[in-house]
């Protein structure tokens, strides 16, 4: 948690970004595994921490954006809840840290909010993607959870992305400490990595290590042999002499800032020359983007550039014919990366995407986005200093995508379908760090680096 002027000067930026109105910001309500009083590990929403700070459940934060006000809102703890959780700070010292003087119940929200609706006023809120949520912002505003959608504020989503997309020096600084969490479990995962062992033996220690240096994960750890499935969340596999590795994990440190890296490697402890010839198409992929990446660039271009190098790496292993520009363009290169290059890191992985991307449809706001050059929008999404992004290419052969592919007669003359026939068994390689955009240019993060050449991860895997 940062200082109160920290949040104080971020919600007198808001204001600026914003008309009128009044900006609803609710942070995350306790959500049950199996009963209520057996919660999942509580996180924070995003958005509440950037402007009030406050890791603690059932908290709403209110800017209104006319008057300038701030208030909190929340319930003490009563005794009956002290003897499950031990003596609580109470709702008013809670906003004295993060320089809220104005505190009231939970019980006085709604009165509020409906007294500003009757007048006329805007009630600005970002589109929920809890369902807690958005049965609390139902009962709030008097609006079906079904029709959330189509209130909530674009002004306000705009202006959370704008201001979250360029990190502070003290945001950089909890991102590095995020790193070394993301460090200590990439390298672990690579001295345990050999023969016999199980794939979820790893998984966990790793993110025993995530959990005993910070918050825990950032994300579902995935450890699989099975790296063409690019979200593969099964863990049972017996590591196998002569196959890959694949490893994207990260940490989330206590600040809740986190890390994202994704490494390959062999679990013999030696590639093989056909794996140590396509990891080395997509690491020079991976340093050509570290390379280029500078302000004002657009995403695309740098997604692009990547593609090309993949590109024409693989022509020179005889899976693509032709130029790397005409395979690009013809949109080839979806076979083998059917993803983005890369996406936000801060206070997510995926930062800020709870705003748009996947939930919901941009294309009625893409002119504004364009131009808002926002990270809710990949297409549009300029690349600023401060920016952090991850940089992450791939190349995987999936057979079901392969053979979908070669049945539609897909990029027939630019795939060659018959030397992709000996590597549908090869399964997937993906290298990934987190990149800081400088005023000049970009540096990854991290104040060492994570084994990442066929060299330095020989010498580490499985030397337990």
């Amino acid at each position: 948690m940062f200082a109160a002027e920290t949040y104080a000067a971020r919600r007198k930026v808001l204001c600026t970004k914003i008309d009128s109105g009044i900006v609803l910001l609710p942070g995350n309500l306790p959500a049950p595994n199996n009963y209520l009083n057996n919660a999942y590990y509580f996180r924070q929403d995003s958005t509440f921490l950037y402007y009030f700070g406050l890791n603690v459940p059932s908290l709403v934060g209110i800017v209104d954006i006319d008057s300038g006000e701030e208030v909190l809102y929340g319930d003490d703890f009563t005794v009956e809840d002290i003897i499950w959780t031990g003596s609580q700070p109470t709702l008013h010292d809670l906003g004295a840290e993060v320089g809220i003087t104005a505190t009231f119940p939970m019980a006085a929200l709604e009165a509020r909010l409906r007294k500003a609706i009757a007048q006329g006023r805007r009630i600005h809120y970002l589109p929920p993607y809890r369902g807690e949520t958005k049965l609390q912002l139902s009962e709030l505003l008097g609006i079906h959870p079904a029709a959330l959608h189509e209130y909530k504020s674009v002004d306000l989503m705009f202006a959370v992305a704008e201001m979250r997309e360029r990190k502070s020096a003290e945001e950089v600084e909890e991102l590095e400490r995020a790193f070394r969490i993301g460090y200590e479990m990439h390298t672990t995962a690579m001295r345990m990595c050999c023969p016999g062992v199980v794939e979820r033996e790893i998984a966990g220690v790793i993110e025993g290590v995530a959990k005993s240096r910070g918050l825990g994960v950032s994300f579902p750890s995935i450890v699989s042999q099975h790296g063409e499935t690019l979200h593969n969340l099964n863990a049972d596999g017996v590591l196998e002499s002569g196959r890959l590795l694949l490893c994207d994990a990260g940490g989330e440190a206590l600040s809740n800032y986190v890390s994202d890296h994704t490494r390959t490697y062999p679990v013999s402890g030696r590639f093989t020359e056909k794996q140590k010839d396509v990891y080395n198409i997509v690491l020079a992929a991976h340093d050509r983007v570290a390379a280029i990446v500078h302000p004002h660039m657009m995403y695309t271009e740098v997604h692009n550039a990547a593609y090309m190098v993949l590109a024409e790496g693989l022509i020179g292993l005889g899976l693509l014919k032709g130029s790397a520009q005409d395979a690009v363009a013809a949109g080839a290169m979806t076979l083998f990366m059917p993803h983005g290059l890369g996406h936000g890191i801060g206070l997510d992985v995926h930062d800020c995407e709870a705003m748009g991307e996947r939930s919901f449809d941009f294309a009625s706001i893409a002119e504004r986005a364009a131009k808002s050059a926002t990270c809710v929008y990949r297409a549009a999404w300029r690349i600023e200093p401060g920016t952090v992004m991850s940089d992450e290419p791939g190349i995987y052969f999936i057979p079901a995508l392969i053979d979908k592919c070669r049945a539609e007669g897909l990029y027939k003359g630019i795939v060659d379908y018959n030397a992709l026939d000996a590597y549908r068994d090869f399964g997937g390689i993906r290298i990934e760090d987190d990149l800081l955009v400088t005023e000049n240019g970009c540096r990854i993060i991290g104040d060492r680096k994570i084994p990442i050449t066929v060299e330095e991860l020989e010498a580490v895997v499985g030397k337990e």
